[in-house]
């Protein structure tokens, strides 16, 4: 796999934010800022259709490889602002990695995409998409995921924590 600047959203924060989703076989899925890709391979093994959005050139480049290599044809990169690509696709769910543009991105989703789930290391965008999402009256539930993986220390196995990862799932009645 081929990692653009910043952190890949790891497998089990990735397994956690779809099952929130409850993706179906015949739904349209977006990853808004996409990266890596990897949250975009993992959705397209469940979605109909996947849509892979970022803005920078190193993680369109990364995704359109990585999604290559694993042989994927139901995903497209697109490359430019989520906020001007999001209200000409029609899309059941979706992802948000990236939080530029948080505000405006989530007032798109909540008009427009029934079940979504927000990806979130900084506090400062916990609180802002939070409360975003109240505003909206989208806001369904907060998670804080904190994993802990087992490393080698003095012929024993340690646990050495990952940063703390926080979900927020939002969407309407459905």
């Amino acid at each position: 796999m081929i990692y653009p600047t910043g952190t890949p959203t790891q497998p089990e924060v990735i397994a956690v934010a779809l099952s929130k989703l409850n993706i179906k076989p015949a739904d349209v899925f977006v990853d808004i800022g996409c990266g890596s890709g990897s949250v975009s391979i993992s959705a397209a093994r469940l979605a109909k259709r996947v849509y892979a959005i970022d803005s920078r050139d190193e993680a369109v480049r990364a995704a359109t490889e990585n999604i290559k290599e694993c042989g994927l044809t139901n995903v497209q990169v697109l490359k430019g602002e989520a906020t001007q690509l999001l209200p000409d696709l029609e899309v059941d769910c979706a992802f948000v990695g990236g939080s530029k543009n948080l505000e405006q991105v989530l007032e798109i989703l909540a008009e427009k995409v029934p079940r979504f789930v927000v990806s979130a290391v900084r506090m400062e965008t916990v609180f802002s998409a939070l409360e975003i999402m109240k505003k909206n009256n989208v806001f369904k539930e907060l998670l804080q995921i904190q994993l802990s993986r087992g490393n080698e220390l003095a012929g024993g196995t340690m646990l050495k924590p990952e940063n703390p990862v926080f979900l927020l799932v939002g969407g309407g009645s459905c």
